[in-house]
């Protein structure tokens, strides 16, 4: 089987299996979760932007929403929850906001929210390059459950 690359857009999610790549880019202040069932090899990545789905809209643009509905699609297509492990990236604060303010800094919002959802779907976080200042692109490998992240900022970081 030939691998394939699936681009995973802001708000959006994408659920494939090996040997396929997901690859999301652009995360500031997002996040990026890549879920991993090691036996089936089924993988998924959302590439969500707030915290809170607080009007019922599009599940994937939201952590609270959108981890669990990845989960629910990945389950669906053989991927079992008590298997899955996660890796995480973003949540950086690109912009100083020359203040504390705690409502605006949406990136380490995002990234509490991730890890809430994932500990109350009682999957562990088993590797994750989040904060700081400078976006990162996410490319998840499903043949391997390896995730790559790049930065022009930092030098690559596999997790």
């Amino acid at each position: 089987m030939d691998k394939q690359e699936h681009r995973v857009k802001m708000a959006e999610y994408a659920i494939s299996s090996s040997p396929d790549v997901l690859i999301t880019i652009g995360l500031g202040s997002c996040v990026g979760i890549a879920l991993y069932d090691k036996r089936t090899k089924i993988g998924g990545l959302v590439h969500i932007m707030l915290p809170q789905n607080k009007k019922n809209l599009k599940p994937a643009k939201y952590a609270d929403t959108g981890i669990p509905y990845m989960i629910e699609k990945m389950e669906k297509n053989g991927a079992k929850k008590r298997r899955m492990v996660a890796k995480i990236a973003g949540g950086a604060q690109m912009f100083s906001m020359g203040g504390e303010d705690s409502g605006l800094k949406v990136g380490e919002r995002n990234v509490i929210k991730v890890k809430e959802v994932l500990k109350e779907e009682n999957i562990d976080i088993v590797g994750e390059d989040v904060g700081k200042n400078y976006g990162r692109t996410m490319k998840f490998y499903t043949d391997s459950g390896k995730v790559l992240i790049t930065s022009h900022r930092k030098d690559d970081n596999i997790l």
